[in-house]
């Protein structure tokens, strides 16, 4: 198939034939505060309780199960550093086929221990995912395996429409689906599937703005590369969307937005606090574009399906991530004081402190800093506070008080 000849409405349903006996249906959860805030009821649909835990499978299973016999006897070979290997170590061994998964050295070791127990033999090759590319081409080349690409190909496109398949049979009434972006794959077939079953749905992509090729792609009328990446969202951070999704993308989804660290962080939090779902920052973009943007700016026809893709995530890098979620929305509060090196001003600090509700999560004091007078000592104060509006009060008191603060840039 061409990269022009586009997924057509029987390939779709030939995919959901395909995978329905193996692939989870997985649920729609309605999320009242998000409702709230688009102004409109808003589902989530958990792509992050999938089988190995992300929309990959999907896809994945799609191609290999449509590879002749011939060709599946000399196995598949993917590149990955964390879901698309795994959907394509759990589609091989499902269907009886030996799989090598090239990794980069720097992989998570969660994801990494994931994909051999799903039946793939794992190599690290590299520093990035280009680097475990290249060997995983060579192999491919060497050996007559069949590289699985993780979006560029018409039966993963097909595979990742399921999903909009899904959303349909469970909210038939849905009038916008949100959808975490990257290379384009779940994009392209969630798009597809609507255009053929509901062309007056409104499909919306969302990307990282720190790793955002797809708003430059489409202006250009052709993929382009990204110039540098750099978010917490890698499960979508692709240099250069496929060619074969940005066929589909272009021809039926005329809006692809971006998201900043601090909503994508936000969103995290709110997935886990809220709807009680782990998700990892790329699953949650589709969250931060409704929590981060007004409901005019997006255009919102409801009822709302914010799709979650994935939930993979380092528990360290959760918590971490929670932690950047917890400052981003005004939930924690880290400041230095500088104060008189004598005794009791400590306590004085913590008093005004106190009176303003706020909790001590801890206390550092240092008398080293070179900017500080022989009699000044600086104290950090990492916070717990209710919200921006109660952060805005701790810092007043602080100030009111007669004492010179620094809010630190981070929490984290």
């Amino acid at each position: 198939m061409s990269v022009m000849e586009l997924v057509g409405v029987k390939q779709v349903q030939a995919a959901t034939r395909l995978l329905a006996p193996v692939i989870r249906r997985t649920p729609m959860v309605a999320s009242r505060v998000l409702s709230d805030r688009a102004g409109a009821d808003v589902w989530l649909k958990c792509e992050n309780l999938q089988r190995t835990g992300s929309f990959k499978p999907r896809g994945a299973y799609n191609r290999i199960a449509n590879l002749p016999d011939k060709v599946r006897a000399r196995g598949v070979v993917a590149a990955s550093a964390g879901n698309h290997a795994q959907g394509v170590a759990w589609s091989a061994s499902s269907l009886g086929i030996a799989s090598t998964v090239f990794m980069p050295v720097g992989a998570s070791l969660p994801k990494l221990v994931a994909t051999k127990a799903y039946g793939a033999q794992v190599r690290q090759v590299g520093e990035t995912v280009d680097d475990s590319l290249d060997a995983a081409l060579e192999f491919a080349d060497r050996t007559g395996a069949t590289l699985i690409h993780p979006f560029d190909h018409a039966d993963i496109v097909a595979g990742q429409a399921t999903v909009g398949v899904e959303i349909l049979e469970q909210l038939p009434e849905v009038g916008t689906v949100i959808v975490p972006t990257g290379g384009g794959g779940l994009l392209a077939g969630v798009a597809v599937a609507l255009h053929h079953l509901a062309p007056d749905v409104r499909v919306i992509g969302v990307q990282a703005a720190e790793a955002a090729a797809w708003p430059d792609s489409l202006a250009a009328g052709k993929p382009v590369r990204v110039g540098r990446m750099s978010t917490m969202a890698d499960g979508i951070a692709v240099g250069r969307p496929g060619a074969v999704p940005f066929a589909h993308v272009a021809e039926h989804v005329p809006t692809v937005l971006t998201v900043d660290e601090e909503a994508l962080s936000t969103a995290l939090l709110l997935c886990s606090e809220r709807a009680k779902l782990i998700v990892e920052p790329a699953g949650a973009a589709a969250v931060a574009a409704l929590m981060s943007r007004a409901p005019e700016d997006l255009e919102l026809r409801g009822p709302v399906c914010a799709i979650l893709s994935g939930g993979n995530i380092d528990p360290l890098l959760l918590t971490r991530l929670i932690g950047h979620g917890l400052s981003a929305a005004g939930r924690y509060l880290a400041v230095r004081v500088t104060i008189s090196d004598r005794p009791g001003e400590l306590v004085a600090l913590l008093s005004v402190v106190g009176k303003t509700g706020a909790s001590v999560v801890d206390v550092a004091h240092s008398r080293t800093g070179t900017w500080l007078a022989v009699d000044e000592v600086e104290v950090s104060l990492t916070l717990e506070t209710r919200g921006p509006d109660h952060r805005d009060d701790v810092l007043t008191a602080l100030t009111n008080a007669g004492y010179a603060v620094r809010v630190a840039d981070q929490l984290y």
